[in-house]
């Protein structure tokens, strides 16, 4: 693929997280797991961080279940039920993370396409796109869309050939451990905004306390010289 530095320097594609990035809904996945572990009589703790944000619905279902609860749990019904309850408390608490319609609105008027790469359903991911704004965004991958999800690096590589551009000229945005591997592993620059687990810089990697301190110059400054457009 043709990789030279054009005149503008700028990313092939910036790549959002969806959850805990461009939306502020990580304290609703919480809420959402939260509730549906309560009915199984399974509280969540602080030790079910790892497995809760940042994943999809089938992997934190299948982390309650095989858990425990003192109430018996179907592992299909557990993942619909998370689906649903975090569905409806999205279509009512949908919020933009602070800085976020500014910094899309930048990258549509420089012509660098957006993308969203989320590990939750495409019935929720319609939802957030649409709210907004679904003219701002030229790909989006929802779980369903790839054989494996994050942390695999899958749904990252996915969106970069959709859009056509090398996965290493693409700066990924993200807020989690989870996330950040995927987006690592499929070679991407990586902005990461902490959303509620500390993420500690690293090679490729710059990390800031929220998106209104990033900008165009900022993403184009995260890829080497032979990883930009």
């Amino acid at each position: 693929m043709n990789r030279r530095i054009a005149a503008t320097g700028l990313p092939s594609a910036v790549l959002f997280d969806m959850d805990g990035t461009l939306v502020d809904t990580e304290r609703l996945w919480w809420a959402a797991v939260e509730q549906v572990a309560d009915g199984i009589r399974r509280p969540l703790t602080a030790a079910d961080t790892p497995h809760v944000l940042g994943r999809p619905a089938s992997y934190t279902a299948a982390h309650l279940q095989s858990t425990g609860g003192s109430a018996a749990c179907d592992l299909g019904t557990l993942a619909t039920e998370l689906d649903a309850v975090f569905a409806d408390l999205v279509a009512h608490e949908v919020v933009p993370c602070p800085g976020v319609l500014r910094l899309l609105d930048e990258l549509a008027a420089a012509d660098v396409p957006a993308a969203i790469v989320t590990a939750s359903p495409r019935h929720v991911l319609d939802l957030v796109r649409k709210a907004l704004g679904e003219e701002r965004f030229a790909w989006t991958v929802a779980v369903e869309d790839t054989p494996r999800t994050k942390p695999a690096p899958e749904p990252y590589l996915a969106a970069a050939a959709a859009l056509g551009v090398d996965p290493r000229a693409c700066v990924a945005v993200e807020d989690t451990p989870t996330g950040i591997a995927s987006a690592e592993a499929a070679g991407c620059a990586v902005l990461a905004v902490p959303s509620t687990v500390p993420i500690p810089p690293a090679t490729g990697r710059t990390v800031l306390d929220s998106l209104e301190q990033a900008d165009l110059g900022l993403l184009s400054s995260l890829l080497t010289p032979a990883e930009r457009n």
